[in-house]
């Protein structure tokens, strides 16, 4: 069975977030559905997409497990966005 994963996230400002999600992602979105919507395409058969939808904006949570967090965070703070906090859990998982 192929598992499909499409996780939005509400936005208040779509350009304003189109740009901290891209240099967050490293890259432009895979496509671009529509003038407030866009999509990346984080592994085969996983999306992650932002929508303005300012009634909702700041209310999605997102999980994503990396096998590569270290050298994720230091791309990320490369493209100039440091973590506000970071937590490990009791059996690992950071």
């Amino acid at each position: 069975m192929t598992v499909d994963l499409f996780a939005g996230l509400p936005v208040s400002d779509y350009q304003r977030a189109l740009t901290w999600y891209e240099r967050l992602l490293g890259s432009a979105p895979t496509f671009v559905p529509n003038d407030t919507e866009a999509v990346w395409e984080l592994a085969e058969h996983r999306y992650l997409y932002i929508e303005e939808l300012p009634e909702r904006a700041g209310h999605a949570l997102q999980t994503v497990f990396v096998d590569d967090l270290d050298q994720r965070v230091e791309g990320i703070a490369a493209r100039g966005i440091q973590p506000a906090s970071r937590e490990t859990y009791d059996n690992g998982v950071r």
